[in-house]
């Protein structure tokens, strides 16, 4: 098995022709042709995934987040890029296309929320759909909240729009872009992982429920899925989810 023959069953999987125009998805790492045991998954590549894949001696890594995503000027030790290229770990990422996959994402995150009818949510750039909209037993804000926070076992922020809710649209991670998309398909709450103060003001003023969940709680658990279909596609590998910590940590008032 090589890195080329899992990436081309990833490439059916998430289309990379599917990514935004600013993402920087695909194969960042490594030789096409080199020789596959063992894969291991993450969201990102960090110092933790980067010594997880080693111990699991991994040949390929494949993450959410693209390992190389702005242009680099220099590769030097002090960062983790290096020590992987050095370690001679392949890397592919999926990020937008994972956002747009039919099973990726937005289709775990609505899975795990117990939405229903889920259909994906048009996006009116013209680009692949990647938010998804699916309907709940008609509720109140701070009911769709804590469901939220028990689905994804996280504290949420929550912007209560005042009004019942019954059609809910999800978009893991930064999302909130896609917004007025979802209202348009006719959404009362949207849930993603990342809000911003003034996107908040909006939202209250336009009576739109919004709960943010965290950009890694509403992304990490459609890695597991992602592994899974690996593992099921090639049984002949060892496909490993690896362990990963949140680097935003809450912390509340002292006493």
């Amino acid at each position: 098995m090589t890195v080329q023959s899992i990436l081309d069953y990833l490439n059916e999987t998430a289309p990379l022709a599917t990514q935004c125009g600013w993402d920087n998805s695909g194969f960042l790492v490594g030789d096409a042709a080199g020789d596959v045991a063992v894969v291991a998954f993450a969201l990102d590549l960090t110092p933790q995934t980067l010594a997880g894949a080693l111990e699991a001696k991994a040949d390929l890594l494949v993450t959410h987040h693209p390992v190389i995503f702005q242009p680099q000027r220099s590769l030097l030790a002090d960062r983790v890029l290096y020590h992987t290229v050095k370690s001679g770990l392949a890397v592919i990422s999926l990020h937008t296309p994972w956002d747009c996959a039919a099973g990726g994402v937005n289709d775990v995150l609505s899975g795990l929320l117990g939405l229903t009818d889920v259909v994906p949510v048009p996006d009116s750039a013209g680009g692949a759909p990647m938010a998804r909209i699916g309907s709940v037993d008609a509720c109140g804000a701070k009911e769709l909240a804590e469901r939220v926070a028990d689905a994804l076992g996280t504290t949420v922020r929550l912007v209560d729009g005042g009004k019942p809710i019954a059609r809910v649209a999800v978009c893991g991670g930064a999302g909130m872009s896609l917004l007025d998309d979802a209202v348009a398909a006719g959404a009362d709450a949207f849930v993603t992982g990342e809000l911003k103060h003034h996107e908040a003001l909006d939202a209250a003023e336009r009576g739109v429920t919004v709960i943010a969940a965290g950009h890694f709680e509403t992304e990490r658990p459609s890695m597991a899925a992602l592994c899974g279909a690996v593992r099921q596609r090639f049984p002949q590998l060892s496909a490993v989810l690896l362990d990963e910590t949140n680097p935003v940590a809450f912390v509340g008032p002292k006493g």
